[in-house]
């Protein structure tokens, strides 16, 4: 088909799309909200003729049948970048596995260790405009990478979909074919926040100074941060994800980008993940820009930044400032994303911070999260040599630059008050810190 045929002559349905897909072939797909549904869907109605092919996935939304059902083990294997609820039950199967990567390189590792090549790639897109024109609307994380480098390009097109700007325009003549599926979006409200996370907002909160530029993340930790945020003055965007909380500071007056160092006046990010009023707030709006994530999530580019502020949540923490927030021990939980290469390109800003924001506490109450060493297995996200502050409903601890014995100290402060001396114990016990080199101070509050 030539490159200059027109949308009506494009459209294909969904089965006649899926079937171009052969055994031993590899698809990326666009990730989160932005995942092609119906294509995604169709798979495992058409497994018979399909053996050993691969799909390359991030942060599935649904559980689809071709990757749940263990019948489907022959037939197609899973190969994510980040973990869902769904993944972590396939992944004790044997018929998933998790890609290691900084979210900034990752389409550009993966399509080098496959030679450069993919055989296609399945998008979701807007309809087109009447210059062909189709935005990509709720990310940018891997897809422009996957979609330059597949032999083979079909988008799903959602009219529900937003129409965001920046980066996210693709021609109808940059692609093979078209489907139609418009469906209702995939929708992540933001949840009320607890006492102990509202804590931890305020404690994070406390560091975020007028004129800072935000990363935040998803869950109940970065909503109790914006929401003790709307006070501040000049605040502006540069991040990953888009959350419901972004467009909250905005309304309130606390976002206005204006003394961003770079994209001055604009809010930048990678992808958007969260309600139909964020949705509803990025359609159109020509002050938020998406990005490819080799570029939002480049520690060098954030660093350009002028107090820039990351913040990330924790599984554990160990007192030597190790940070786990991919795995529970060896079994694998989510995924380092984009949490190093934001807390990294923070640490590179004039008057910047890398913040990690954890619960004191696990299984309600009955484990600690700062342990005197990580879990066996556990997954390193962020390494003791890059870490900086970690943020707890008990205060404050900076490592950043701190020795052993020092770091020691400012966590067990901050760990909850019931495993206090129980951590102080194993520490030396381990020789970790022998306690006798720390004379004058108190580990128990």
């Amino acid at each position: 088909m030539g490159r200059t045929a027109t949308y009506a002559e494009k459209l294909i349905t969904i089965p006649e799309a899926v079937a171009m897909v052969k055994s031993n072939m590899r698809i990326g797909t666009a990730i989160a909200a932005s995942e092609p549904t119906g294509l995604l869907t169709e798979l495992a109605n058409q497994k018979e003729r399909l053996f050993d092919v691969h799909t390359w996935v991030c942060l599935p939304m649904r559980a689809y049948e071709y990757a749940m059902n263990p019948e489907m083990a022959e037939h197609f294997f899973v190969d994510n970048w980040f973990y869902g609820v769904n993944d972590r039950k396939v992944h004790s199967q044997g018929r998933m596995s998790y890609i290691p990567n900084n979210l900034h390189r990752a389409a550009t590792d993966k399509l080098y260790a496959s030679g450069g090549k993919l055989d296609v790639f399945w998008g979701t897109a807007t309809p087109p405009d009447e210059r062909g024109f189709m935005s990509l609307s709720l990310s940018l994380v891997v897809e422009k990478e996957l979609l330059k480098a597949a032999d083979l390009v079909v988008l799903e097109i959602n009219e529900n979909l937003p129409w965001t700007l920046g980066d996210t325009q693709v021609h109808i003549s940059e692609v093979d074919y078209v489907v139609e599926n418009h469906i209702p979006l995939f929708e992540l409200p933001s949840e009320p926040s607890s006492e102990v996370e509202l804590k931890i907002g305020e404690y994070v909160a406390s560091l975020i100074e007028d004129g800072s530029t935000l990363q935040l993340g998803i869950g109940g930790i970065p909503n109790a941060i914006t929401s003790s945020l709307v006070d501040r003055k000049e605040l502006g965007i540069h991040t990953e994800m888009f959350n419901d909380g972004m467009v909250d500071l905005y309304e309130a007056g606390a976002v206005t980008n204006s003394k961003k160092s770079i994209y001055k006046g604009k809010m930048v990010g990678a992808f958007a993940l969260g309600s139909k009023k964020l949705y509803d707030f990025l359609n159109n709006n020509i002050g938020v820009e998406l990005l490819q994530g080799r570029v939002t999530n480049d520690p060098y580019v954030i660093g350009q930044n002028y107090k820039m502020i990351s913040v990330n949540t924790a599984l554990q923490v160990d007192v030597m400032g190790q940070v786990c927030s991919q795995s529970i021990g060896y079994r694998h939980f989510s995924g380092t994303g984009g949490q190093l290469d934001t807390h990294r390109g923070a640490q590179l800003s004039e008057g910047g911070r890398g913040i990690i924001a954890l619960r004191s506490t696990a299984k309600k109450g009955q484990i600690s999260t700062i342990v005197p060493i990580l879990s066996a297995g556990s997954e390193v996200t962020v390494p003791s040599q890059c870490v900086d502050t970690v943020v707890t409903e008990y205060g404050i601890a900076e490592l950043r630059g701190r020795s052993l014995r020092e770091r020691a100290a400012a966590l067990i402060k901050i760990t909850h008050p019931d495993f206090r001396d129980q951590l102080w114990e194993e520490v030396e016990k381990l020789g970790i810190v022998p306690k006798v080199i720390v004379p004058g101070i108190s580990f128990v509050s």
